[in-house]
């Protein structure tokens, strides 16, 4: 068998071309269209970021107040869209009804099926206003408790947090989850982008896209993993008990989440934004519990095994300071990452080719043929 180049899981293999993000692994740099995320990341707003991903630089005012406007006027979701999330089954998974609804949503998209650049335009912006509403609305019937609509005084970021507590949260809560959707919008072609782009890549509209992009997103070694950290944490219970729980749990091979990444070679970016944010929230709670116990998980880890932590190590305990419960952890993850999604999507769009690699076979080639009698 001639040598093909494959790698498995296509690691380090340059699949296309795109202006939106840059990973630069040796450095540890994550750049959106040109901008160090760590000046984007608390100096922006989320609809800004959103806007430089779609159109390659950042809003002037008059850009971004209109910007914020449609955003902020197509945050409601059309009734049927309502009426589905509210007849889900008490145990749906969250990251299902949101697959669901993103694919319902669709329908009811007065563009539908037209694939124009402005049509696709429009419909990336209703996505990004209205899954952060999909979730909030899921979350609220998942607790029994009544729907909060949006409240259009408020950023995205803030109305969210609103529309999931039923309360304005602090300001620095809205600050800080607005941080950690800049640092979750993109990603280069992590597995979910990469799926949206081989979906739209078939000239299907942009609903589909997404929604198979937020089905590889649902798979614990993607979007799933911050919940999986603190799951870690519940199970280990305190500081005292992380050292001999982590020796354990690599001495048994076990998988800990939260540590290295298939393209930095040190510390992700995100990471060390979201280590102080996270540290930030403890001490406004009244306790550094969590923050103490990764601390001392990410201490342990390194000693044994030099993994620096990603984006989801520190992520988890971040939403669950602010009252995010732990199973839309993925689903917010979601809220964030349709920038990014949209973003690669209309790129696609923009130059597309069908996207058909081959695989390198590895069955038998020359079987005898014997008829159904003889076998």
């Amino acid at each position: 068998m001639p040598d093909t180049g494959y790698k498995a899981g296509l690691e380090d293999v340059v699949a296309g071309t795109s202006d939106i993000c840059f990973i630069d692994g040796k450095e540890g740099r994550l750049v959106y269209r040109g901008y160090n995320v760590v000046d984007l990341a608390e100096r922006t707003s989320f609809e800004e970021v959103v806007y430089l991903l779609w159109n390659g630089e950042l809003p002037n005012q008059e850009e971004y107040s209109k910007f914020v406007q449609l955003v902020t006027d197509n945050r409601e979701l059309a009734k049927p869209v309502i009426d589905m999330i509210m007849s889900l089954p008490q145990d749906t998974l969250p990251m299902d009804a949101l697959r669901t609804a993103v694919s319902l949503a669709g329908i009811y998209d007065p563009d539908g099926q037209d694939m124009s650049v402005d049509a696709n335009h429009r419909k990336a912006l209703r996505l990004v206003a209205q899954v952060p509403t999909m979730v909030a609305y899921f979350e609220r019937h998942h607790q029994g408790k009544e729907l909060v609509p949006p409240n259009s005084k408020l950023g995205l970021a803030e109305n969210f947090l609103y529309m999931l507590h039923g309360t304005e949260a602090p300001q620095s809560h809205g600050h800080i989850f607005n941080t950690a959707l800049v640092l979750h919008a993109d990603h280069e072609l992590n597995a979910s982008t990469f799926s949206a782009r081989v979906t739209a890549a078939t000239l299907t509209d942009m609903y589909s896209s997404v929604t198979s992009a937020v089905g590889t997103l649902k798979g614990p070694l993607h979007g799933g993993a911050n919940e999986q950290v603190m799951h870690m944490l519940e199970e280990i219970g305190d500081q005292e008990a992380v050292e001999n729980w982590v020796v354990n749990a690599l001495a048994n091979k076990r998988k800990i989440m939260g540590f290295g990444h298939r393209v930095y070679r040190t510390e992700d970016p995100r990471a060390t934004i979201l280590r102080r944010l996270s540290k930030q929230l403890g001490e406004e709670a009244g306790t550094l519990k969590w923050y103490n116990m990764l601390r001392e998980v990410e201490r342990v880890i390194h000693q044994n095994k030099e993994l620096y932590p990603n984006v989801d190590f520190f992520s988890g305990s971040v939403y669950a300071s602010m009252g995010i419960p732990i199973e839309i952890f993925t689903p917010v993850f979601a809220i964030a990452r349709t920038s990014g999604w949209t973003a690669h999507i209309l790129e696609q769009y923009s130059n597309n080719r069908i996207i058909r690699p081959r695989a390198e076979y590895t069955g038998p080639t020359h079987k005898t043929f014997k008829p159904l009698k003889e076998r």
